[in-house]
């Protein structure tokens, strides 16, 4: 992990950057306050992007960054989410990468309801900051994504997104990627998803919740 950065310092980054690359509604401008001061506190690395995106994301009418929300995001499959797709797309390999982000909620008391996917990095980033400290679960599986991760950042550059400071903030708190992992961010960048389509509906999966929430 990130040595220039503290333990607490890690987890607002995750915390924040988790809410920002979720769908925006009212509840995210009234928070976009809390963000912004929770942004002081970090080191310039992450306090900047995340000061960036969250003036853009004040300065625009909700019904705009809901379309460019869906824009940048749904329908766009190169700016997908969702961490496995790029490496499995929609395939039989894709259904075994997601029962193992959904043995992950499991096994730590969460309940996955219909909607998002397991893999839904925002989802993800809440279950890293919910995790105990001495449970490295799933910090270890979003670093393995860590390839997937670069190529969204370039990805969303490419297309001059805000939310590329939201990706910025969040591979400034990761270890600095070595050779093996620009390899294989090149790589899936190079190769895009697999094509096959076959159904995935077992793995049907939202956010985590708390059982019995």
């Amino acid at each position: 992990m990130n040595t220039r950065v503290s333990a607490t310092d890690r987890v607002a980054i995750f915390a924040v950057v988790s809410r920002l690359l979720q769908y925006p509604d009212e509840l995210l401008l009234e928070n976009l306050g809390l963000f912004e001061k929770a942004a002081d506190t970090l080191p310039r690395g992450a306090r900047e992007p995340i000061r960036t995106l969250v003036v853009h994301l004040a300065e625009t009418p909700l019904l705009d960054l809901q379309a460019s929300y869906v824009a940048t995001f749904d329908l766009k499959r190169r700016n997908c989410l969702y961490l496995t797709y790029r490496q499995t797309g929609d395939t039989r390999q894709r259904g075994m990468a997601l029962w193992r982000f959904q043995e992950l909620y499991r096994q730590r008391g969460y309940s996955m309801t219909q909607g998002e996917l397991p893999d839904f990095l925002p989802a993800l980033l809440e279950l890293v900051v919910e995790a105990a400290p001495a449970d490295r679960g799933p910090y270890d599986i979003l670093l393995e994504h860590q390839p997937e991760i670069a190529v969204l950042r370039r990805s969303l550059a490419d297309d001059r997104s805000p939310y590329v400071d939201a990706l910025d903030a969040l591979l400034f708190v990761l270890p600095k990627p070595d050779a093996a992992v620009l390899e294989a961010a090149r790589k899936l960048a190079e190769d895009g998803p697999p094509e096959e389509q076959v159904g995935i509906a077992p793995f049907m999966a939202s956010e985590s919740t708390r059982t019995g929430a």
